[in-house]
């Protein structure tokens, strides 16, 4: 995508959870476009300032803006950052999120709220910070990071399927209330994916050698996907060519999730 002939309107992007793996991926993608880059991360401050080095590094424009994203009042700030340094936000990727293995009993409240609030209420908190201004100029790209298991269920992960599941809905709602003014949202839903993972939130059976998800059924393309191939749906879905697609869930997953 990064060489492909596709056009974006301009702006800032902000794009969460982008110290590693998928989130930075989708910076230094939507970087090479030409797009200045909002780097957040909760607390992986090296990883945010690699990503950001890398870009500058390469011509682009960069800042990171730390914070919790499942915390309202660090959105405001992170909007804050992003804006004063780098101009109004017209995409938004959320992508970050937290993902632990719990059986459903042993989830405590806390837990619970943390995951939804992490994985679900994030997006909420930063649109309502953005959607006004994409609203008032006439343009805006909204892109959630899902995952299957919101639509496929996963056993000792409840809270991550329902925010992952409430994802949909909370896309939609911005898609029908927002379409009118030039601004799109989606959802990009990666499948298995090559990535740094941290060994406390996935277990080391979680998956085959093959790569493909215990108790699921088998892919069509029996592989890991890479976090480029999720980076460049992200990009498209941003470009002018996307402008007419809202309210979609994208399945980059080898064919994990047919629908």
């Amino acid at each position: 995508m990064a060489g492909a002939n596709v056009s974006f309107a301009g702006g800032t992007v902000l794009v969460t959870g982008a110290s590693r793996n998928i989130g930075k991926a989708i910076a230094c993608t939507l970087a090479a476009h030409g797009l200045a880059i909002g780097i957040n991360a909760r607390s992986d401050r090296e990883g945010a300032e690699k990503t950001c080095a890398e870009i500058v590094g390469a011509g682009g424009r960069a800042v990171v803006a730390m914070g919790d994203v499942g915390d309202p009042e660090a959105c405001g700030r992170i909007v804050d950052t992003v804006t004063s340094e780098l101009g109004p936000i017209g995409y938004l990727i959320s992508n970050a999120s937290v993902r632990h293995f719990q059986a459903f009993t042993d989830i405590s409240i806390a837990e619970w709220d943390g995951a939804l609030r992490s994985n679900l209420s994030a997006l909420f908190y930063l649109s309502r910070l953005v959607l006004p201004g994409m609203k008032e100029r006439g343009f805006g790209r909204v892109i959630a990071l899902g995952g299957p298991d919101g639509y496929l269920g996963w056993h000792h992960r409840a809270h991550n399927v329902t925010a992952k599941a409430g994802l949909t809905g909370l896309v939609k709602a911005i898609s029908f209330e927002f379409g009118h003014f030039g601004v799109t949202a989606n959802i990009v839903v990666p499948g298995g994916t090559e990535t740094t993972r941290d060994a406390a939130d996935y277990p080391a059976d979680m998956t085959t050698r093959e790569g493909v998800p215990e108790g699921r059924p088998l892919v069509m393309i029996p592989r890991l996907g890479s976090t480029t191939e999720i980076a460049d749906a992200c990009a498209f879905l941003c470009s002018d060519s996307a402008g007419y697609i809202t309210g979609q869930s994208l399945h980059v997953d080898g064919g994990m999730v047919m629908r």
